[in-house]
C-alpha cells in the first residue's frame, strides 16, 4: 500500500519535533552488529536511536551510542549463516544457520518497501510476542524511520529488523473463548494469573512467556478481547490499559521493563497498520494484546486502576531531558512511545508512567 493511502487514524502526526539527521549514520555505526548482546540481552541500538530520533534529539543520538550505552563491551558482531533461506515457513523461529537478512533484503528490493511491510507483518503478526516482542518493536521503528526517507542504510535495517521477527517467531498458546469479546479496560480483569514462577525466578522473559504452554487458562484470552468497532480507537485503549497495568505493577527495574514491552510492542502497530488490510489490523490487534495479556499473567501480580492518576510536573519536552539523562534504553523508547500515545488520547496516564519509567531506570550517579 502506498504512502499516500496510509489511513489517517494511524497516521496523525504528533506535536514533536523530529529530527532524523543522525539516523543513517548512527545505523551505519551499528551495521556490523547482530542482534544480541554479549550479556544474553537484545540490541536495542537501531530502535533507540529511531526513538531519540523522533523525539526531536538527534543531537543526542551519538552520545548515547558512543558513551551512554557500553556498545564495544556487549556488541556482538553478526554471525556468517551458512545456509541461505529457501523455504521461509521452514525457517521461521530459526537465527543460525539461516541468513534471514539476505533473504529478506532481496525480497524488499524486488517488491518495495510497502508491499514488503505488509506482506512479512501478516505473516508474521501470530509471533508479536516472540523474542519478547522485540521484533514486532524493532519493526516498528524501521519502518517509522523509511516513512521518514528512503536510504541505503534505512532499507537495510528494515531487512534486519524484520529479520529478528522471524528468527526469533514464536507464537503464544491459543484456544476459543467461550464468551462475548470486551473492551480492553474489561477484558484485562478476566486475565488469569499464571500459577508459574517466573515472576518470582526472574529470568528471561521468553522463557518466562514459555512457560503460558503450560498454563492452559491463558489460552482463551486472545478472544477475549473486542476488535470490531475503530482501530485506531482500540489501539489506543490497549495502550492505555496497558500503561495503567505498568503503574499497577512496576515497581523496580524488573517488572518495569517487562511491563514496558506490553506497552511499546502495541505501540508498535501505529507504524505498521497503515499498510494492513482492515482483516489484518484487527488480526494483529488480538495478537498485540494477547502479548500485553501475556506478560501481565506472567508477571503481574495486581489489577490495574482506571481511576484518575497524579499528572507529573514535567512537561513533555522535560520528559525527553529526564529520559535522555538517564542514557537507559528502556526509558527513552518507553517515553517515546507514551508521549506518542498521548499526543493521541491526551490522558495524563501516559505522562505519569513515562515519568515513573525514567525514575526507576536511571543510574545512579
Amino acid at each position: 500500500m502506498e504512502s499516500g493511502g496510509l489511513r489517517p487514524y494511524f497516521y496523525r502526526m504528533t506535536a514533536l519535533h523530529k529530527d532524523y539527521s543522525r539516523m543513517d549514520m548512527a545505523l551505519r555505526f551499528l551495521s556490523d552488529y547482530g542482534p544480541d548482546l554479549s550479556n544474553g540481552f537484545t540490541n536495542h541500538g537501531p530502535m533507540v536511536t529511531e526513538a531519540l530520533s523522533a523525539m526531536g534529539r538527534a543531537d543526542a543520538v551519538m552520545p548515547w551510542l558512543e558513551k551512554n550505552w557500553p556498545l564495544r563491551g556487549t556488541l556482538m558482531p553478526r554471525l556468517a549463516p551458512s545456509h541461505p533461506v529457501t523455504d521461509w515457513k521452514a525457517a521461521l523461529g530459526n537465527r543460525a544457520p539461516f541468513d534471514w537478512a539476505a533473504f529478506l533484503f532481496d525480497d524488499l528490493r524486488a517488491s518495495g518497501w510497502q508491499n514488503f511491510v505488509t506482506r512479512w507483518t501478516v505473516r508474521l503478526a501470530p509471533g508479536v510476542s516472540s523474542d519478547a516482542a522485540h521484533g514486532v518493536i524493532r519493526a516498528g521503528h524501521a519502518v517509522r524511520s523509511m516513512r521518514e526517507r528512503e536510504t541505503p542504510e534505512r532499507l537495510r535495517e528494515l531487512a534486519d529488523a524484520f529479520g529478528l521477527w522471524a528468527s526469533s517467531y514464536t507464537t503464544l498458546p491459543v484456544a476459543e473463548y467461550s464468551g462475548a469479546p470486551m473492551p480492553a479496560r474489561q477484558a484485562i480483569a478476566q486475565v488469569p494469573f499464571s500459577p508459574g514462577k517466573a515472576r518470582e525466578e526472574r529470568g528471561g522473559f521468553t522463557t518466562g512467556l514459555r512457560s503460558l504452554n503450560d498454563f492452559p487458562g491463558f489460552a482463551p484470552v486472545i478472544g477475549m478481547i473486542d476488535v470490531g468497532g475503530d482501530p485506531g480507537t482500540t489501539l489506543s485503549d490497549l495502550t492505555e490499559t496497558f500503561t495503567r497495568v505498568y503503574l499497577a505493577n512496576a515497581h523496580d527495574p524488573y517488572p518495569v521493563i517487562a511491563f514496558i514491552h506490553g506497552v511499546t510492542a502495541i505501540g508498535a502497530l501505529r507504524s505498521l497498520a497503515p499498510y494492513l488490510d482492515d482483516a489484518a489490523t484487527r488480526a494483529a490487534l488480538r495478537y498485540a494484546w494477547q502479548t500485553g495479556a501475556a506478560l501481565y499473567s506472567v508477571y503481574g501480580t495486581k489489577k490495574p486502576d482506571f481511576g484518575p492518576v497524579d499528572v507529573p510536573d514535567e512537561s513533555p519536552f522535560r520528559l525527553i531531558a529526564l529520559a535522555v539523562e538517564t542514557g537507559d534504553d528502556h526509558a527513552i523508547k518507553f517515553t517515546e512511545t507514551c508521549l506518542r500515545e498521548y499526543a493521541r488520547n491526551p490522558d495524563p496516564v501516559y505522562l505519569a508512567a513515562a515519568r515513573h519509567a525514567i525514575g526507576v531506570l536511571a543510574k545512579p550517579g
